[in-house]
């Protein structure tokens, strides 16, 4: 094939698309100021998970109350540091008074239900305000922790557990 004027061809890439003749020039978003909520204007509804428990939360407007499974929290969770480890994410925002949580937990130990609670509590928090997202973060409330426990295998008597070797 003969071209007669090889000016007129508009330029190629390797790939052999076209270039365009206008570059594309990229604007950028406006950004709006919006003030911190430190209430949540609705429900908010998110699930938490650890090992095998999981925790369906419900953020609302309030006071600060916590109840698990229709209990208050301090009973249905028997030890402080349990406590803690719910009311964390809720301190390090500062937002201990001023929302309601109700909450439904089931499988796994207390341990792991506790764990689930303040994954969904964090999450929940992540939902009403964005930018509590990164302090949640490097406190490691937002990850899910992937470990459970690892399944037997046969010929063992746990997971790793060989049976004793007798020799004689």
């Amino acid at each position: 094939m003969f071209m007669a004027d090889a000016s007129a061809r508009k330029p190629t890439s390797r790939t052999g698309i076209k270039k365009s003749a206008t570059p594309r020039v990229h604007r950028a978003k406006k950004e709006t100021e919006q003030p911190t909520p430190a209430v949540p204007k609705e429900i908010i509804r998110t699930v938490g998970r650890r090992k095998s428990a999981i925790a369906r939360v419900r953020l609302t407007p309030g006071k600060g109350t916590i109840t698990v499974n229709d209990k208050d929290f301090t009973t249905y969770f028997p030890y402080f540091e349990f406590w803690k480890e719910i009311e964390s994410p809720l301190v390090l925002t500062d937002t201990r008074t001023a929302v309601d949580i109700s909450i439904r937990v089931y499988g796994g130990g207390v341990r792991g239900q506790a764990e689930a609670v303040r994954h969904g509590i964090a999450q929940g928090l992540v939902k009403m305000n964005p930018e509590w997202k990164k302090t949640l973060r490097s406190e490691g409330f937002i990850t899910r922790d992937p470990r459970v426990k690892e399944r037997k295998k046969p010929g063992l008597k746990r997971a790793r557990r060989a049976p004793q070797f007798s020799k004689r």
